[in-house]
């Protein structure tokens, strides 16, 4: 299955980021970073990404995620990663990248300000 990507916001300013399928190399993963290019714009100061439905990442699929937190940073904004499991999170811990980034157990979690 692609990457399927949409996004809610949940109250002002927080957005969450639903991804579905394979986080991998390809056009379908260089939305994440232009739909954050879009929600800062719009002002949008907290964006959740929501790993729930996420199967498999690479290497490209985590450079999307570091050069999101970048951009969210340097806009003075948050991110947070919701409901990445097993060797989903896995991933981001043999990279160290489980340290620079804030993970919650889900959803709710990453939404409370």
């Amino acid at each position: 299955m692609m990457m399927e990507i949409s996004h809610n916001e949940i109250t002002p300013g927080v957005v969450v980021v639903t991804l579905a399928g394979k986080v991998m190399m390809g056009p379908e993963s260089e939305q994440i970073v232009s739909l954050v290019d879009d929600l800062l714009r719009a002002g949008k100061r907290i964006i959740v990404f929501d790993f729930g439905g996420v199967t498999h990442i690479d290497s490209t699929g985590i450079g999307r995620f570091i050069s999101s937190y970048h951009k969210i940073g340097a806009a003075g904004a948050d991110m947070r990663m919701a409901g990445a499991a097993g060797p989903l999170f896995q991933a981001f811990h043999v990279s160290l990248l489980d340290r620079v980034f804030k993970f919650y157990p889900d959803v709710e979690a990453a939404c409370k300000i």
